[in-house]
């Protein structure tokens, strides 16, 4: 029942993929109306736990407040932007690309041995990958175009590895 369910769920990602780079200008707008959904979802809940945690701590409901606020006008500022959303995600692989070089680099004097020498290579290297997506990501259409890719290339290992083979595959990876 699980494979069948990968099988369909690979079918859906790589027509939405192709979808995506198909029409990579609706695609982002559309990626960018629900992030701005959520993101003022997010802050009406946030007001919401501001008046409920009131009488137990001013200091946290006044803090639910601030930040309810803060996502309810990034959530408006980002519904429909098309140039913020890439922004965002441009912003947000400069930052991971960064961080994964310099945990790779920190691998190389903390580990020891060929494996942890070795993840930390992985790491400078895929850090310089994110920081060169970031570069791209800036175009929105080239950021739908990684995500039609992305979307594809997840669609087709649904069906080449399914959840049973990733429980075995960690349950081997367990130091004992």
């Amino acid at each position: 029942m699980a494979e069948g369910n990968n099988a369909l769920l690979g079918i859906l990602a790589v027509i939405l993929g192709i979808l995506v780079i198909t029409f990579p200008l609706f695609s982002v707008f559309t990626a960018s109306v629900l992030a701005g959904f959520a993101i003022i979802f997010l802050g009406i809940w946030l007001l919401a736990q501001s008046f409920g945690t009131w009488s137990a701590s001013k200091g946290a409901s006044i803090a639910y407040l601030i930040l309810g606020l803060i996502a309810i006008i990034g959530g408006i500022g980002l519904f429909g932007s098309i140039m913020a959303f890439s922004f965002l995600a441009s912003f947000w692989l400069y930052f991971a690309g960064f961080f994964l070089i310099i945990s790779g680099i920190m691998s190389f004097f903390t580990k020891e041995g060929t494996k942890g020498k070795g993840i930390g290579g992985i790491g400078v290297i895929l850090g310089i990958l994110y920081i060169i997506l970031g570069a791209y990501a800036w175009n929105p259409i080239y950021l739908a175009y990684l995500i039609g890719i992305w979307l594809i290339f997840d669609g087709i290992t649904l069906f080449f590895v399914g959840p049973s083979d990733l429980m075995k595959m960690e349950k081997t990876d367990i130091p004992k």
